[in-house]
């Protein structure tokens, strides 16, 4: 997949910030997960966790793409690189949405 981010555009910090203390906690969420399987927890209750995983990782993509959309697509199409950038973007989102599930 090509990178449409020119160098000097990038993900606002505070959206990366974010996004970040989003992927920590979900380290700790799976941190948790495999505690639950080392104690002989519940399967029940384990899928349960996996599935809160699935959907903060969801909420993870979410953010990047607004952020990414905000930033590297806005960028590209006023450097009139839009076709590019929004043809790299629906291949992600493609890609994207078929692990969605």
């Amino acid at each position: 997949m090509q990178d449409t981010c020119l160098p000097q555009v990038y993900l606002k910090p505070n959206v990366e910030r974010r996004i970040l203390n989003r992927l920590k906690r979900i380290e700790g969420q799976v941190r948790g997960v495999q505690k639950l399987i080392s104690n002989h927890q519940s399967c029940d209750d384990i899928l349960i966790q996996i599935g809160a995983v699935k959907q903060a990782i969801n909420g993870v993509a979410v953010e990047l793409l607004e952020g990414h959309m905000d930033t590297c697509v806005a960028e590209s199409i006023v450097k009139g690189q839009g076709t590019k950038a929004l043809a790299s973007l629906k291949g992600a989102l493609t890609h994207v949405l078929r692990q969605v599930s």
